[in-house]
């Protein structure tokens, strides 16, 4: 009997123990992947991306298909109200307040941009990198 209660007891511990570990990995990072060419879903995504970015959490975006145009000179999104700003714009604050920016590894490559043609601060992704940076339990994930 006094082996049993001592399991049970022991079983509340390490369920306790466990559920504060849970808690105590709470994401603090936030991934966002963005392929869409619309513009509002654009430029949402990256009004998101910085009011996270204000609250202390890590930013890393990954742009691929239409959404990577937002990494070069060729952008050309609206301005939108009440910000008086495009997505890109968005971006690079960002990107000056520390976020990673990269393009997905196929755009480059099948596409008649360059490394050249990306804007200070962005580069292509690393698959790998990327794939382990989205495996840790402290990153959300956020796609459109």
């Amino acid at each position: 009997m006094r082996t049993l209660k001592t399991l049970a007891a022991s079983a509340v511990l390490a369920i306790a123990g466990a559920s504060g570990a849970a808690q105590a990995a709470e994401p603090d990072k936030l991934f966002v992947s963005l392929t869409s060419a619309d513009d509002h879903t654009q430029f949402m995504s990256m009004v998101l991306a910085n009011q996270t970015m204000r609250q202390g959490q890590e930013i890393r975006v990954l742009l691929c298909g239409p959404a990577a145009t937002m990494a070069t000179e060729d952008f050309d999104g609206p301005t939108m109200e009440p910000a008086g700003r495009n997505a890109q714009q968005l971006l690079m604050n960002l990107i000056n307040n520390g976020a990673t920016v990269e393009t997905c590894a196929i755009f480059l490559p099948n596409t008649d941009y360059t490394e050249a043609d990306l804007l200070d601060g962005i580069t292509p992704a690393d698959p790998e990198e990327v794939g382990a940076y989205m495996a840790d339990p402290s990153v959300r994930f956020f796609s459109n």
